[in-house]
């Protein structure tokens, strides 16, 4: 199944304005009956509706059209460009429920007792609290910090598994730096 051109009936008033090319034509690739295309010529089709320059937005050549307007019996040929999109793994916010987020401080003090390594600042992204909270419940000052539980993050779906590594390896990393530091 061939393609229609982006807004195909702005595509057609540029047309009609802008070239010599058949109505025909002009309908075969707007995906336009002949008649719409012979309204709009005549203004009584489209009235109001800017022309929309499919040069310009990539779907026509300015050659494709001059071949076209030669030869009333060839059809304009829709440019389709294949771009492909990559974009880097952009990390997304997940959405945490209500629910999940009271369990935010008992998922540090967890990280807190099993990974000491892991810096507040880390502790603060993977979780999802502010860098003081988390420096708080280290300090064991949490507002809260007699009824926290210590509960896994990861179980819980607060962050991946992956992200629990990463973290860990970062802070081997630091803590290896700071010991050359030393030497």
């Amino acid at each position: 199944m061939s393609q229609a051109p982006l807004m195909p009936m702005a595509t057609a008033v540029w047309l009609v304005e802008n070239t010599s090319l058949t109505f025909k034509q002009i309908a075969e690739f707007c995906k336009l009956h002949e008649v719409e295309v012979q309204g709009i010529a005549d203004g009584e089709v489209a009235k109001g509706i800017v022309g929309y320059n499919p040069i310009i937005s990539g779907q026509l050549t300015k050659e494709e059209i001059k071949l076209s307007m030669s030869d009333s019996n060839r059809p304009l040929v829709l440019k389709i460009n294949d771009i492909k999109i990559e974009g880097g793994e952009k990390k997304l916010k997940k959405y945490i429920p209500l629910s999940k987020r009271q369990d935010k401080p008992d998922s540090a003090l967890w990280l807190l007792k099993q990974h000491s390594i892991l810096k507040d600042s880390q502790i603060a992204k993977l979780v999802g609290i502010t860098k003081n909270s988390a420096s708080a419940i280290r300090n064991k000052t949490y507002w809260n910090f007699n009824n926290l539980n210590a509960k896994d993050p990861v179980a819980m779906g607060l962050f991946t598994q992956k992200d629990l590594v990463e973290a860990l390896e970062k802070a081997d990393r630091r803590i290896k730096r700071e010991r050359k530091q030393k030497e």
